[in-house]
């Protein structure tokens, strides 16, 4: 995890390397246990991270599918492509069917 990648594009990098198929399911406690590994801030909770599960899916990159207590379940909407942002030189990971627009620095990619 670098410092300049924010969380949604953490969780965006996540999804691209291990849910990148719209059959399959995930929650938002995978995603979280892997942030952990990567490096995420212990003072970061599962609870802090709902707004950028709701950030994704207001994007279109996301659905959600189910809910219990704090879990929530997801699938794509459709599977994501790896791009770099020529602009702020970011590694970027997009839905297929989402504006080709930087969620980093909003340039056009």
């Amino acid at each position: 995890m670098t410092s300049t990648e924010t969380i949604p594009l953490q969780i965006r990098k996540i999804i691209f390397e291990k849910f990148n198929d719209t059959n399959l399911r995930f929650t938002n406690d995978e995603i979280y246990e892997i942030l952990k590994e990567r490096g995420l801030g212990s003072s970061v909770t599962i609870d802090d991270m709902e707004p950028y599960f709701k950030q994704l899916h207001d994007e279109g990159l996301i659905r959600p599918i189910a809910q219990n207590f704090t879990t929530q379940w997801f699938k794509l909407f459709d599977v994501l492509e790896k791009l770099n942002c020529k602009s702020c030189n970011q590694e970027i990971c997009l839905g297929k069917l989402e504006p080709h627009v930087c969620p980093q620095c909003k340039a056009p990619i």
